[in-house]
């Protein structure tokens, strides 16, 4: 098998960075001609063009878009590991990549992150993607990210390649919240009746949890909207006058501000928070720091 030729990859990638193929051709000392060369070469070893044109503009493909990935990683820690040889220089920052799921609480997201804006040991560099569960595990395939936070379940990985592997980092109990003048009666169902929710919608775990809290009380909630995304519930919960069901993490500023009130919690009922990753030989340290915190008990 032939081997990847790293100059065509390094044109490649110093194009795709800059955009502009005159400013880069320019900067190499070759011409335009020759520059797009070598990049089509790279082109025909991988089998499937890197660029498109528009509006005289080059813009990656989808391919191209995995092909950059790699090509960062590589001639980054490549620059790196120049200065650390020749220099002994240790590389400033350590630029971390975290994907979020979409719909899940940002304030437990940034509980996670805080070791990282405190500022203490190496300098750590971080970027938040957030999308849905299967894009986030299809960037944890192709290394576009360090690892994934998710509070849902993590589903069989279809491909051998993707082994993922799925930490518990902490838990939360999931809480009757409503406004302060919703009063109703403890224990549950009494002084529930007539009463309006809003809640996750039907098919997210949260919402089947307390689906089996109401069959096993013969309680039918009255719904008055629902929502996946926890920011959106968060703000239906805090403006609609309506109850909810949510860890009291997606609403701690409004329960600390008396703008909300949590009036039991379900019993044994949590939402988890996991970490996902891929095995990798060598991690991060700082991802290694982060995953290695004791499982915490969000109160």
């Amino acid at each position: 098998m032939s081997r990847l030729n790293y100059h065509h990859l390094y044109y490649f990638w110093r194009v795709a960075a800059e955009g502009k193929l005159t400013r880069v051709a320019e900067s190499l000392h070759l011409s335009q001609s020759a520059l797009s060369a070598q990049i089509r070469k790279l082109e025909e070893r991988m089998g499937k063009p890197l660029f498109e044109r528009r509006n005289r503009t080059l813009v990656l493909t989808e391919a191209g878009r995995q092909v950059f990935n790699y090509a960062e990683v590589i001639f980054t820690k490549g620059e790196e590991l120049e200065s650390l040889i020749n220099r002994g220089i240790e590389p400033e920052y350590q630029h971390i990549r975290i994907g979020t799921l979409s719909s899940m609480s940002r304030n437990f997201i940034e509980g996670f992150i805080a070791p990282l804006l405190q500022g203490k040991g190496p300098k750590v560099r971080f970027s938040l993607y957030a999308r849905g569960m299967a894009d986030l595990l299809d960037g944890l395939a192709r290394h576009e990210f360090d690892l994934v936070l998710a509070n849902t379940q993590l589903p069989p990985s279809g491909s051998p390649q993707a082994a993922w592997q799925s930490q518990l980092l902490a838990r939360q109990p999931l809480s009757i919240i409503g406004p302060p003048d919703a009063n109703p009666c403890t224990p549950f169902p009494e002084g529930y009746e007539g009463l309006r929710w809003v809640l996750p919608g039907e098919h997210h775990e949260l919402r089947r949890a307390f689906d089996g809290h109401c069959s096993l009380h013969q309680y039918r909630p009255e719904v008055l909207a629902e929502a996946d995304d926890m920011a959106m519930l968060r703000l239906l919960a805090r403006d609609s006058g309506a109850l909810s069901v949510l860890p009291e993490v997606v609403v701690k500023d409004e329960l600390r501000q008396g703008r909300l009130t949590s009036f039991e919690r379900l019993p044994n009922v949590f939402e988890n928070f996991y970490a996902i990753t891929l095995p990798r030989e060598f991690m991060p340290a700082v991802v290694s720091e982060l995953l290695a915190r004791p499982l915490r008990e969000l109160t």
